[in-house]
């Protein structure tokens, strides 16, 4: 039998098998397009080229000076297996804090054999879900990378371009490869833009994440009774066809703290999100030659996703992300209308300026709390 310190030794990083979640999802992901050697490493090369060359025109658009200098930040294109093994570890960074808090608060309860086999349960499970995110993201970055332990990111973070779904979906679309990459890096490089210009954005959005995942973790004793009553959820609006709220698994907040908790997210990523979709459309043709054909055929790809996807894509809330971009956008343009693109760069000073997840459905609450 196990004595009273040992079981109250746990480790953190026990209760969540960060190794394992990696390797499940490379080894579960599904296979991307083929491709030869001489096409993967002529892809690499002009990703690299049009994510440095979509910088001049993000700062153009934006005014960001943040995006004269962006050597804080570094530039990957990756496959999909490296794209979650990055997403384990920003993971490991964000639910840290939140973890360590919940085995405090069961002190004697965890034992470490406990631990590990619920680390392994929870490893899997997570790198079943990043396999199949893995094939639909087509980049991201991550501002809290350089905060893993022992990593060796540069101190802004790392922006991932996935390169084999890249391709994917500009053959599926038939659209113009390079026009497609550049429209492509435009969004993610101003997603690298935003943070530069806002440095206190990254931990500003750890401590959010911490509040929100410490009250998931620390309700543990009811998770599974409401991950159940969260999945009944989504099966009867799968059955009556209506349209899924912001994913089942997030059915399972219930307190005013939680839900204010996701309230403040929600608004931070449709402000990100939609800043960003309206800098990779504010490009004209002399610089995206097709970029209309690019948006309208991206726009209709979703409608013919299996019953499966739709599924796996409702209770990862996948659905809701897509609205946070049109919602975010037309906040974003709805500023800029009236107090100009500096005008809405007041957004990025302080934590005070991001709107309210009431804002970014009515922007002139935004503007009238800002002087405008």
């Amino acid at each position: 039998m196990e004595s009273t310190a040992s079981q109250s030794s746990a480790p953190a990083q026990a209760l969540i098998n960060w190794d394992l979640a990696a390797s499940a999802a490379a080894r579960l992901a599904p296979p991307g397009p083929t491709l030869t050697a001489a096409e993967i490493g002529d892809a690499v090369s002009q990703l690299r080229e049009l994510a440095d060359a979509s910088v001049s025109y993000v700062h153009q658009i934006t005014g960001l000076e943040a995006a004269r200098d962006l050597r804080d930040s570094s530039v990957l294109v990756v496959d999909r297996a490296s794209w979650a093994k990055a997403n384990t570890q920003s993971f490991a960074v964000m639910l840290k804090p939140a973890i360590e808090k919940m085995l405090e608060n069961r002190r004697g309860t965890v034992s470490p054999g406990a631990a590990t086999v619920s680390g392994a349960i929870t490893g899997s499970q997570l790198g079943a879900v990043l396999a199949f995110l893995s094939s639909k993201v087509l980049g991201q970055y991550d501002p809290f990378a350089a905060l893993a332990e022992g990593s060796q990111a540069p101190s802004g973070g790392r922006l991932l371009l996935v390169a084999p779904n890249i391709i994917a979906v500009e053959r599926e679309l038939n659209v113009d490869p390079t026009d497609f990459r550049l429209w492509v890096c435009l969004h993610e490089q101003t997603h690298r833009v935003q943070f530069a210009a806002a440095p206190w954005l990254r931990h500003h959005m750890l401590n959010e994440i911490d509040n929100l995942s410490g009250h998931l973790l620390g309700n543990v004793d009811s998770l599974m009774e409401r991950a159940s009553a969260a999945a009944r959820s989504l099966k009867d609006r799968a059955a009556s066809g209506s349209t899924p709220g912001r994913g089942a698994i997030l059915d399972l907040l219930q307190d005013p703290e939680e839900k204010a908790s996701l309230s403040h997210l929600t608004a931070v990523m449709s402000l990100l999100e939609g800043h960003a979709n309206v800098v990779m459309d504010a490009v004209d043709a002399s610089i995206v030659p097709s970029v209309k054909t690019i948006r309208q055929r991206f726009n209709a790809r979703g409608k013919d996703r299996g019953v499966i996807e739709k599924f796996i894509r409702s209770l990862l809330g996948l659905d809701a992300k897509m609205k946070q971009y049109s919602d975010g956008a037309k906040f974003v343009r709805a500023v800029v209308d009236v107090a100009g693109m500096d005008g809405f760069n007041r957004v990025w000073e302080a934590p005070a300026n991001l709107p309210t997840e009431e804002e970014i459905h009515n922007a002139r609450i935004w503007l009238d709390r800002m002087g405008f």
